[in-house]
């Protein structure tokens, strides 16, 4: 019965001396995996985001942009258009005064 005993006290010592790096190994692995899907998503947005900013810095985004700010071309006129819904009371009084 001795030596059948130290031979299974061998054998959990040598689990129970590996159990903790084996433990760290599998869960190294499986932060490794979550480190590579988040780059590979944080990849995927710079992608996206990058490809906003060339379209956005690109001479037709840029005029239009300037259009909306106000930004006139040289050459051109700015005409500055107000009370528009008082001029269709006054076109739409002249046609239905005729």
């Amino acid at each position: 019965m001795g030596p059948r005993w130290f031979a299974v006290a061998v054998l959990v010592l040598v689990g129970l001396l590996y159990y903790r790096p084996l433990h760290d190994y599998f869960s190294s692995r499986a932060q490794r995996a979550e480190r590579l899907a988040e780059v590979v998503k944080l990849e995927r947005q710079q992608a996206v985001i990058e490809r906003k900013l060339r379209q956005a810095s690109s001479p037709a985004a840029l005029a239009a942009e300037e259009r909306l700010l106000g930004y006139i071309r040289p050459g051109e006129h700015l005409f500055l258009v107000k009370d528009i819904p008082q001029w269709r009371r006054r076109q739409n009084a002249s046609r239905h005064g005729r």
